[in-house]
């Protein structure tokens, strides 16, 4: 369990300026930091809120400097925040935002940097860092750390904190059986940046999915009362695909439905691309994300809907 950090409480021996105080007791804060924490509503004298620098203490006086987050809100057009506390910030993402940079020093917009700015707003020391990532074109949730002592112990208990992980996918044809697991082995050509599956152990990482079939569509079987054809390739032929990861390999969603025959809508890498797709995306999209909070030691879930445009393909 990782422990919180605390709020500052710090009693008033002499009179003294608000800001003259915040400064000598918080490590030498600079003057614009000790605004931002004014400006944030994060200092309070006594039981009182206070804003103004220049508020006169008395001797005896207790001053109680938050820990927690300031009141800035997020707005950007792909990326919205659905949970922030002081230790954690879980958001929800739009395909074409890469979670983060993929070279140093590389002036894209992700993930990171978007949140990073944010944080910075509330408080210039701030940092963010990343748990798990998703690729650049899978919508949905992801979790991020506000220290790197917490980031470290996600990633180190990450299976044994996480209690759901639930993704959407729109694959290509009929999926068959209807429900069942796939279990492979993976092995990653970084050369090319292509994760190759084998059905035995070559050697690689094992990677197991469960799935189940919530709904399909063949709109040319509709037509003709012919059974629906299993496999990719159907023109028309669609399957609503809900997975639960045991193990959560790079690609392994993609590698796994194009392994049996049906890979995900618009998946340019594994599949046919945005060629074969209705829609101009890669159709995969991380649902729930359930997991024990690190330092509540209570379990939070966080369910994002899936995309209309994945359910208007199966009408």
């Amino acid at each position: 369990m990782i422990k919180r950090k605390q709020d500052t409480v710090l009693k008033v021996t002499e009179s003294a300026q608000l800001m003259d105080f915040l400064i000598s007791k918080m490590g030498g804060m600079a003057k614009s930091s000790v605004k931002q924490l004014l400006g944030q509503r994060r200092v309070k004298v006594g039981n009182a809120i206070q804003t103004r620098h220049d508020f006169a203490l008395n001797t005896g006086d207790v001053v109680t400097v938050s820990s927690g987050r300031g009141n800035s809100q997020l707005t950007h057009p792909k990326l919205k925040i659905v949970y922030e506390d002081d230790d954690l910030i879980v958001v929800n993402k739009q395909p074409g935002l890469l979670t983060v940079a993929t070279t140093p020093g590389s002036k894209e917009t992700t993930v990171m940097s978007i949140l990073r700015a944010y944080v910075k707003k509330q408080n210039a020391r701030a940092n963010i860092y990343v748990v798990h990532r998703l690729d650049r074109e899978t919508s949905g949730l992801l979790v991020f750390a506000r220290s790197e002592e917490l980031q470290h112990y996600m990633r180190e208990y990450w299976r044994e904190l996480v209690t759901e992980r639930t993704y959407i996918a729109l694959a290509e044809g009929i999926l068959e059986p209807r429900e069942g697991k796939i279990t492979t082995w993976l092995t990653e050509d970084k050369r090319n940046a292509v994760v190759y599956s084998s059905p035995v152990d070559d050697g690689g990482d094992i990677a197991i999915t469960n799935y189940k079939v919530l709904k399909i569509t063949n709109h040319k079987s509709q037509i003709t009362n012919t059974p629906p054809l299993v496999g990719r390739g159907r023109e028309g032929a669609y399957s609503l695909v809900e997975l639960h990861l045991e193990t959560g390999r790079t690609n392994q969603i993609r590698v796994h439905l194009a392994s049996k025959g049906c890979p995900v809508v618009g998946d340019r890498k594994y599949g046919h691309g945005n060629d074969s797709s209705p829609i101009d995306r890669l159709c995969l999209h991380a649902k729930v994300l359930a997991f024990i909070h690190p330092v509540t030691e209570k379990t939070v879930r966080f369910e994002s809907p899936v995309p209309k445009e994945f359910n208007r393909v199966l009408m």
